[in-house]
């Protein structure tokens, strides 16, 4: 049985937190990378002559009478991506001085992610790296989607960070090509590893929640504490305690990786959905 007194929930009852998240989905207009087969799909990319075999309805009738040979239609065949949101749900994902907090605004933004890659015919699978037991393979039923969605608005005070732990442990499951979000405050040491060896065979996006109260620890000098996701009593100093926002972001351009800063409590949506768009899916760009 769960201690009452570890656990939280999103303050938004079932109805809001589902308004939220389909404007989320909505204002995220979040294309896959442009397919290199061409097929039966449905933006035109090319004419070709007309083989032995081709169906009359696919010739290309303009060119036809143009060139006096028959020639048919080749078309850009949609390529589904896998998508894994890989969702934080760990003790310092909870820290709030503003709601929703990290964890909160994170479930949200997930969601919508979610709902705006299926309307792109992308499935979508869902990997908890907390303590916790959450593995969701990739689909494209929005049944299984609201499932998760609403197992993750649940969440403890005392779970552990595994993000790169169980980031390499589902690398190898990956069978082909796949875009990985990871929706995190990147509090693990190991996190960032993990993230550059995945990206260097996947597409990986980092979007990073950090609260401006945990920056303000910089500095603090020597104090005692206790660890969120361990409970166990610290003496630390406050520039150690924590990385700090800016040495984290500069270590992912030093790594390469695609990353998004997202403060709770300050506006983000319009900035995120440029950067998405920008971005291109393979195109490499990152933001701060």
């Amino acid at each position: 049985m769960m201690d009452a007194t570890l656990t939280s929930s999103d303050p938004l009852d079932h109805r809001q937190f589902l308004v939220a998240v389909k404007r989320l989905a909505d204002s995220l207009s979040y294309g896959t990378d442009r397919s290199p087969f061409l097929g039966q799909g449905i933006e035109y990319v090319q004419s070709r002559r007309y083989e032995a075999g081709d169906p009359v309805k696919a010739i290309d009738w303009r060119v036809t009478a143009r060139t006096g040979k028959h020639h048919v239609k080749q078309f850009e065949t949609p390529k589904q991506m896998p998508v894994w949101l890989v969702v934080d749900t760990s003790a310092s994902m909870a820290l709030a001085s503003t709601p929703p907090g990290k964890y909160g605004l994170a479930v949200q933004v997930a969601g919508g992610l979610a709902m705006a890659c299926l309307d792109q015919i992308n499935p979508v699978g869902v990997l908890g790296v907390g303590g916790r037991d959450l593995v969701v393979q990739p689909s494209l039923s929005r049944d299984v989607l609201l499932q998760w969605l609403h197992a993750l608005r649940h969440y403890r005070f005392d779970e552990p960070t595994t993000l790169g732990q169980r980031l390499l442990g589902l690398e190898p499951s990956l069978t082909q090509r796949s875009l990985l979000i990871v929706l995190s405050d990147f509090h693990d040491p190991d996190a960032l590893a993990a993230m550059k060896l995945v990206g260097s065979r996947h597409d990986c996006l980092c979007l990073i929640f950090r609260d401006r109260a945990e920056d303000q620890l910089e500095g603090a000098g020597w104090f005692r504490g206790r660890e969120v996701e361990s409970g166990r009593e610290v003496l630390s100093h406050g520039t150690k305690l924590l990385s700090t926002t800016a040495d984290l972001t500069t270590a992912m351009k030093q790594a390469s990786l695609d990353h998004f800063l997202i403060r709770p409590g300050e506006p983000f949506l319009g900035s995120l959905r440029h950067f998405l768009r920008a971005r291109g899916g393979l195109t490499r760009r990152s933001r701060s």
